[in-house]
């Protein structure tokens, strides 16, 4: 099981990137969330199987909204996250 922290910044907010984000990881089954953040960047909490996370990743490098783009990536493995068992969109900042 794989856990990532991943804060991406761009053309990430307004364009369906959460919502986007979460269809992708509903696919993959990958649990976790995504927010907005106030600064107009996004984070991403995911947990899974590394397979699945390896392409869970490369989805939100190249923006799973096609009018997102995605400029900063930023991962960071966490293995102190919980094992979610669905991923949610958050939508308070």
């Amino acid at each position: 099981m794989r856990k990532v922290r991943i804060h991406v910044a761009g053309r990430v907010q307004g364009v369906g990137f959460r919502y986007m984000t979460k269809m992708v990881a509903d696919q993959l089954q990958i649990g976790g969330s995504v927010k907005n953040e106030s600064d107009g960047s996004v984070t991403i909490l995911a947990t899974g199987e590394e397979q699945a996370m390896a392409s869970f990743i490369q989805k939100v490098k190249h923006s799973p909204s096609p009018a997102g783009r995605v400029t900063q990536f930023e991962l960071t493995e966490e293995n102190e996250l919980p094992d979610y068992s669905s991923f949610q969109v958050v939508y308070e900042y």
